[in-house]
């Protein structure tokens, strides 16, 4: 963590925020400092890797919940959980002991370095290499591949269906140090992102939307759905079409497509539109 800046800090949120709070304050400051809209701005890339670093912890169940007991040497809370947990000592008492046995050359301890080192400061962390990407809301869908610039070798990488801004995606490459893909999704003109699911703003016309029919839902593979509208139905009416939203990255399903009716009114009434509309006025006069 680059100066050992407090994640929470870095993404300007307190410790009791919610994942919805995390996910909203890291999509607000992701779009403001991506590369792709400051270009050649150093400082603005490096923002933006501190950024997704903490967002990928604070993100996770698991990660948040060592986060928050250890600090910034998180990642070598396992030594301790291992070792010091299940024997019953607090973290500063096994420190303790394994400083000793370090300096002493006894037991395991001594082949671990400044272990209390590792698990409050994190200046031991493991090596790793970010390359950021950005993809379309299709490909975030569909899957991707990517060719990377890795240590001077070009890598051709997949990018699973599912990924959200923010994702890491593990790079296989012998030889090399922990590399990950750290991904950013472009924002659609037509189709809003929440998590899996997707919305949609769906133009319907009037006389559909009063006397009831059917109206046409783009997919975002470019298809489109017939879905039937119940008359009286008002403007902003939200419809849930179930399965038809985002892939979820663990495989098991998808995301919802939320359908919200937009009601088109007539611009240009011919003389037989007019008379009618005003018939209706009459009649909602009385």
């Amino acid at each position: 963590m680059a100066n050992n800046r407090d994640y929470y800090d870095v993404l300007g949120i307190d410790r009791k925020a919610t994942d919805k709070d995390v996910r909203a304050a890291y999509r607000r400051l992701a779009r403001q400092h991506h590369p792709d809209v400051n270009p050649g701005d150093a400082t603005a890339e490096a923002r933006f890797k501190e950024l997704n670093e903490a967002y990928q912890v604070l993100s996770d169940a698991d990660s948040r919940k060592a986060y928050d007991r250890y600090g910034a040497g998180w990642r070598n809370a396992g030594h301790y959980e291992r070792a010091g947990a299940n024997a019953g000592q607090s973290p500063f008492t096994w420190f303790q002991g394994a400083r000793t046995n370090r300096r002493s050359g006894k037991g395991s301890f001594g082949s671990m370095g400044d272990l209390f080192g590792d698990l409050f400061t994190g200046s031991r962390a493991p090596q790793q290499a970010e390359v950021s990407v950005t993809v379309s809301l299709e490909e975030a869908a569909a899957g991707a591949m990517r060719l990377v610039s890795v240590e001077g070798r070009r890598l051709e990488v997949k990018i699973p269906p599912g990924v959200d801004t923010g994702s890491k995606v593990r790079i296989a490459a012998p030889n090399a140090p922990e590399l990950y893909l750290v991904v950013t999704v472009s924002q659609h003109p037509r189709f809003e992102r929440r998590g899996d699911d997707l919305v949609v703003s769906v133009d319907t016309p009037l006389t559909t939307a009063v006397l009831g029919g059917e109206t046409e839902v783009p997919l975002l593979s470019g298809k489109r759905l017939a879905l039937k509208v119940p008359a009286g139905t008002q403007n902003g009416r939200t419809f849930r079409l179930r399965g038809k939203g985002m892939p979820q990255r663990a495989g098991t399903g998808h995301g919802d497509l939320l359908a919200s009716v937009r009601v088109v009114l007539p611009e240009h009434l011919t003389d037989e539109q007019r008379m009618l509309f005003e018939r209706l006025r009459q009649t909602e006069a009385c």
